[in-house]
């Protein structure tokens, strides 16, 4: 199986011997692929985040898996090694569910599997690609469903192409709208201290020709308070089973705002992105980065009496979110229903 066609750019290229991972942290001032041949790169690029965006993380530790099947048959104790390296890819980042989720089939697989195992990894995982490139195209028309003809839309962080295994989450949902022709602008935020709106998102959109118009963080309320956006689209990195959505740190805030100024937020998302073995969001992991990738070189060191504190997630509230699209469904108002009704 070949790697799904992709719209505008790849994040993952399988090689069928090798991963090579875009490096999301030099874009837009360049384009570079790193190309790995085992799985401890592969948890290297994912904890770095040269490969980032939940479904994205996914796919890349199935091609890890894959990768350590290829490096470790036939050795007499390759499964195990295999098994070592799944725990290794899983250790990597803890937020994103997809990432679990995938090791979780892939180790099913390795479980169950007999004959040719290389064989089967190899493909399981381009599976994995190409399912999540096939859910993207179909939450995109019923997201563009949903928005109608909304001529405006503001999106936080990057849930496209870069995040996902082609098409996007939230920017497929923006891709399909804009193709029917009604949607003319889209607002990114910066989303701090990465940069991923600044640095990825209107990068991507430029790609496909769609118009995109960068703001400060800090300036989403004024922009609702101009009444030039009705819909916030985002994407997610793991949703409890009452609804409950971890994206991108800003996201919770947004939506406190969007309630306050009339804007609908919709969250779109695999519903591999689903964890139904949380009741609430209180359960989700919310991971903390380093200090010094928010804190000026002066305020580094021993005896600093300045810190930081960096959360690169936070959770929002059901009853916040208007929609949430996926490749099954939509769940409207999830705050009064959760999204149990789309669990496999």
């Amino acid at each position: 199986m070949s790697n799904p066609k992709q719209l505008c750019v790849q994040s993952l290229q399988w090689t069928g011997h090798s991963l090579k991972v875009l490096d999301q942290r030099l874009l837009p001032e360049q384009i570079h692929y790193d190309e790995y041949s085992d799985a401890a790169g592969v948890t290297e690029a994912i904890r770095s985040m040269r490969v980032r965006g939940a479904p994205a993380i996914g796919i890349a530790a199935a091609y890890g898996v894959a990768l350590s099947a290829i490096r470790h048959y036939p050795a007499a104790d390759w499964r195990q090694r295999v098994t070592a390296d799944i725990g290794m890819l899983a250790a990597s980042r803890p937020t994103a569910v997809n990432l679990f989720w995938a090791l979780d089939r892939m180790r099913k697989q390795l479980d169950n599997g007999d004959g040719q195992p290389v064989a089967a990894l190899s493909a399981l995982a381009e599976q994995i690609h190409a399912e999540d490139f096939a859910a993207n195209r179909a939450m995109g028309e019923r997201g563009a469903d949903l928005l109608g003809e909304s001529k405006a839309v503001l999106t936080h962080c990057n849930a496209g192409a870069l995040a996902t295994g082609g098409y996007g989450t939230a920017l497929g949902v923006i891709r399909s709208a804009f193709q029917r022709g009604h949607l003319q602008q889209v607002f990114a935020a910066e989303t701090r201290p990465w940069l991923q709106g600044a640095r990825l998102t209107v990068w991507e959109l430029a790609q496909d020709r769609i118009p995109a118009t960068l703001i400060a963080d800090s300036a989403a309320a004024w922009l609702m308070k101009s009444g030039r956006i009705d819909w916030i689209v985002v994407g997610a990195d793991r949703i409890a089973a009452n609804g409950d959505v971890a994206n991108k740190i800003g996201t919770y805030s947004l939506a406190v705002l969007a309630g306050r100024h009339g804007v609908k937020v919709m969250v779109a998302a695999p519903t591999s992105t689903f964890d139904f073995s949380l009741e609430n969001g209180d359960g989700i992991e919310i991971e903390e980065r380093h200090p010094g990738e928010l804190l000026p070189d002066c305020y580094q060191g021993d005896g600093s009496l300045v810190s930081a504190w960096n959360p690169v997630f936070d959770v929002t509230p059901a009853a916040l979110i208007t929609a949430i699209v996926t490749e099954r469904g939509v769940v409207l108002n999830p705050g009064e229903q959760g999204v149990r009704s789309l669990a496999i």
